[in-house]
């Protein structure tokens, strides 16, 4: 089973590159127009530079960290018999795990969801229109909170989660993978107009699917020479 999700990692590394190129593409588009932009961009540099001058934030990490796991092992239908949360470490104790339950935590920025569940509740109540760039402000914020505490973790100590899950290798490329995809919707979800994520999916399937056309006709047409 490890090595049939290593060969599926390395499957899905040109899917992994296009979409990277999408991601990417997409950002810069949003980008782009810095106005509308600008409240999103002030929240990420702002997290960054807090984090690396300030304070680490690691205690919140790591208990939205260990309730991720616990939330997927809940939807999972696994059974959570404990949780622990200290500065720089944490548990969960479940009864069963899989790959979503270990790698969860990994590309689900809990407290992105959070802030705009708190804003969608809000909205019910209250006109939050005019407050539409602390939203902007504040998913920015969460999402480099995210992103660099993740890679802090991937890192700087060696993740069980990892091994659980199917190994390193099988683990990174779907936590990239998912990362890419979580910060496309992201940005689609905070940019509408900008965005258009069909477009991107549409051109991800149509080059990967390229991609190993031309790898495969490369390979019979050697395979036939060599024979």
């Amino acid at each position: 089973m490890r090595f049939l999700k290593f060969l599926l990692a390395v499957i899905l590394l040109p899917t992994v590159f296009f979409v990277l190129l999408q991601t990417g593409h997409i950002l810069l588009t949003v980008l782009g127009h810095f106005q509308t932009a600008a409240a999103f961009v002030a929240g990420a540099a702002g997290y960054a530079v807090l984090h690396y001058t300030v304070y680490d934030f690691s205690r919140p990490y790591v208990f939205m960290h260990e309730f991720t796991h616990a939330l997927a092992a809940f939807l999972c239908g696994a059974r959570v018999k404990d949780m622990c949360v200290k500065r720089d470490s944490g548990y969960v104790k479940m009864d069963k795990t899989n790959v979503l339950i270990a790698l969860a935590p990994y590309f689900v920025p809990g407290y992105v969801l959070l802030t705009v569940f708190l804003y969608v509740v809000a909205g019910l109540f209250w006109d939050v229109t005019p407050y539409r760039w602390l939203l902007l402000g504040a998913v920015g914020f969460f999402m480099s909170f995210h992103f660099i505490q993740t890679f802090k973790t991937l890192f700087e100590a060696d993740q069980p989660d990892l091994k659980l899950a199917g190994g390193k290798v099988f683990s990174v490329v779907l936590i990239v993978l998912a990362n890419l995809v979580v910060l496309a919707i992201v940005l689609k979800g905070g940019f509408a107009e900008q965005v258009h994520l069909k477009s991107a999916a549409v051109a991800v399937i149509k080059d990967t699917v390229n991609l190993w056309r031309s790898l495969i006709h490369y390979i019979y047409a050697w395979y036939t020479r060599a024979a």
